[in-house]
Formats: structure tokens, sequence, C-alpha cells
């Protein structure tokens, strides 16, 4: 027996909560409980435990001490990485080449526990969460090159390259993405890294006039000038049920505006920067606004800022996250008025948006709206009293039967995660 089989045993006698450190070990564990008919509980560091529904499992697989480097060519803008890998560990390696992930891993810790946590790499594609850049260079999925795991018979599988067991006729790195430890216990995975760019600013645009504000987003989104970021912070509620942060957390010296504002952020080198602000301030007509600009060294935290969620550090609210097609953005804006929390990322396309507690009905009339505006909403935050009429993922009839397919396919006992996205599932 290999020592890591020998360890991992040894664990799996001793203890409900099992935590392997090799790819052998959990394929070993998984078809012991694949025999058993043990349903599983499985995770990394836990850093986004309380989205989607709680797990009734027998068994807690944690893959946390699956973590280290592996390889990392940064002139192949690649690195794998073992599964349980924090993204931290991963971005200051990178940061070194002066690299970077570009699809913005967002950081979940503050909502919940007010210090930075983004979890692992495993966590990163499990969810499938992208920040601010998502509308310009694409979602998480879009950077996975490759991956690892074992499925829920203990097979061990690989998505491209030479193939241990693979699962026929999907794009499984695809697939995985977004699917919340219910398909696969990731080993390894690879990820596409990107250079950082060197320099950036932000324009902010200080105007409440949703209307205009839609139109900028469309504008953008048309535009030539690589606009990296584009992102819209109205004022809060005037109910103090809600945490009112606003200020405190866009505190910036050229910031230098109390009310709402539209940010756009412009990255490449100095001279390209400058030259782009110009030709955005014609295209975008903002003369006829009142403005300011972000440097460098305030840009940055910036959007550090928006990817932390940080307008709702701490909350005990519900909080909702919505994707709409852009041309929408402007009704949910008008529906959400100044009652709720809020604020639009992805250039109108994805919205945060935080309910209060005990207003569970408020939950589904959002939802019925987006749903009416060609969106669909996920529950990331529940608050201490969620009753649960509502559910946390948006699915239909044809989108549930597609996932109990692919669900089969890989985890045919349904071991993995039972219930965690969906209740039938």
């Amino acid at each position: 027996m290999f020592t890591a089989e020998k360890k991992n045993s040894q664990i799996y006698q001793d203890s409900n909560h099992l935590k392997p450190d090799t790819e052998i070990g959990v394929s070993k564990l998984v078809k012991e409980f694949y025999k058993k008919k043990l349903p599983i509980n499985l995770h990394g560091t836990n850093s986004k435990r309380y989205i989607g529904y709680n797990v009734q499992a027998a068994k807690t697989l944690d893959l946390s001490q699956l973590n280290g480097v592996i390889e990392y060519l940064p002139e192949e803008l690649y690195i794998k990485v073992l599964a349980g890998t924090p993204i931290k560990t991963i971005e200051n390696i990178l940061e070194k080449h002066n690299q970077q992930l570009a699809f913005e891993p967002l950081d979940f810790g503050y909502i919940k526990d007010g210090e930075s946590n983004k979890g692992t790499a495993a966590g990163c594609i499990a969810t499938n969460f992208a920040g601010s850049r998502r509308f310009k260079v694409g979602n998480v999925r879009d950077f996975v090159l490759g991956f690892k795991g074992v499925n829920g018979k203990g097979d061990i599988i690989k998505s491209g390259g030479t193939v241990v067991k693979n699962v026929t006729g999907y794009d499984l790195s695809k697939v995985v993405s977004g699917s919340f430890g219910t398909l696969v216990a990731l080993t390894e995975v690879t990820l596409k890294v990107s250079p950082k760019k060197i320099f950036q600013n932000t324009i902010v645009i200080y105007l409440d006039d949703v209307k205009l504000i839609s139109s900028l987003f469309d504008k953008i989104l048309g535009s030539s000038n690589e606009i990296s970021g584009a992102t819209y912070i109205p004022d809060e509620p005037k109910n103090k049920k809600f945490d009112l942060n606003k200020n405190r957390v866009f505190k910036f010296n050229d910031l230098n505006n109390e009310g709402p504002f539209l940010a756009i952020r412009i990255e490449g080198d100095r001279i390209s920067v400058q030259e782009r602000l110009k030709d955005i301030s014609r295209e975008l007509e903002l003369k006829n606004y009142k403005t300011s600009i972000l440097d460098n060294h305030q840009s940055v935290p910036f959007w550090i800022k928006v990817n932390n969620l940080e307008l709702f550090t701490n909350t005990k609210n519900n909080l909702l996250r919505a994707v709409i097609p852009p041309s929408n953005s402007e009704n949910l804006m008008k529906f959400l008025g100044n009652k709720f929390k809020y604020f639009v990322d992805w250039s109108g396309s994805l919205f945060w948006i935080e309910v209060l507690d005990n207003e569970d009905d408020k939950i589904g009339q959002i939802r019925e709206f987006i749903s009416k505006n060609e969106g669909y909403m996920t529950i990331i935050m529940k608050s201490e009293n969620f009753d649960f009429k509502e559910k946390v993922f948006s699915t239909d009839k044809t989108k549930l039967m597609i996932s109990k397919k692919i669900k089969d396919s890989f985890d045919p006992k349904g071991l993995f995660n039972p219930g965690k996205m969906y209740r039938e599932i």
C-alpha cells in the first residue's frame, strides 16, 4: 500500500471528517462511499459554505490538504495546482512574475466574516463567480485549461490529454465550473494566466439618472477603448436597518462627491491609458457630466473593494446575485429604486442586491421581475430568518432535467453534495 493510501485509510476508520492529501487517497475513499452509498459533504476551506442549501451527508470530504503548485510556466501563461491551493497563494506567485488571474476572483470573506478569504482554486471553479473584468475577458470557466478529479464512483477522470476515464459528450471544464461540488471531487486544476497591466485609471461620473446610466453602459460595451471595468454605485436607501457604509468603503481623495456614481476602469501602459482617457471622454461626451479621475494608487484599491463586496461587509441580511441582459438594466434599476441596497457591475449585467431579514416576500418579487427581464438570480447569503420558500438557484424544468442527466453521468448514486443546488438532485 502506498504511504498516502495508508494514511487516508486510517483517517477513514477514525473520523467522519476526512482530509486526504493525495488524489489516490480521494479515489480510495470515494470508492468506499460508493459501495456503501454514503452521501458526502464535499468542500475545500469552506469559504463559501453558506451559498446553497445545507448538505445532509454521512461523511465530510475536506480537500483543503490537496495544496500546492504542481507546475508554473510564466512564458506559457498557465499554472497547474492542486485543487485545495488557496487563490491568495496563486495570486502571490503570479504577482512575482507580473501576471494575474484576469477574471478577478471574488472575495466572499468580507460578507460573512468581515475579512479576506478567497478560498481555493477548486472552490473558485466550483462556484464560477468572476469579478468586474468578466464582461471584457470572460468567466472563470473560460480560464480553466484542464482538471483532474474523482467522480462519484471513485474513478479518476481528466479533462483533455490522456484520459484515465472520461464522460463522453461533455466539455468537462465547462460543465464542472459552477457545479458547486455536485459532480466531481476536483484534485488538480490548470488555469490560464495573463500579463498584469502595469497602470490603470478610473473615471468617476457623478449621476443618478438610470436612463443615462444605462445608455453609458451600452456605449461602454460597444467601445473600442478596452474598458475593463464599469460599475454603478447608487445612493443607499434611507433605512438604518442596512449598514450605510458606502462613504466609508469608497473613501478616496479624488472621489469627491457623496452622491451616486458610475466608475469606468482603463488599464495598460501609462501613455496608452492617458490617450484612451481623452478618447473615452469624447466618446461618452463626458463634458456633459461632473467627473473626476482616480489615479493608479486610488484605482487599484477601488476595484479590489468592488470585488470584495465590501458594501455588504458582515451583513445579516439576504444578499442576491442577479444577471440580466445589459439592455434590461434600466428596468431593474427603476424597479429597485431606493428600497434596496445594491450596486451594478459588468457594465449593466450583474446586480448585487441586499434584502432585509424577514422580507423574503420581496426576494420573490425581485426574482419574478428578473425572470421577466430574461435574467436569473442566486441567493448568495441567507438571513437568519430565511424561510426557504424561495429557491436559492433560479432554474426551470428543462434546466433541471439537463442537470439531473449530467449529475447521473458523473455521480450515478448522487453522493456528492446532495441537494446543494437543487433539492431534487
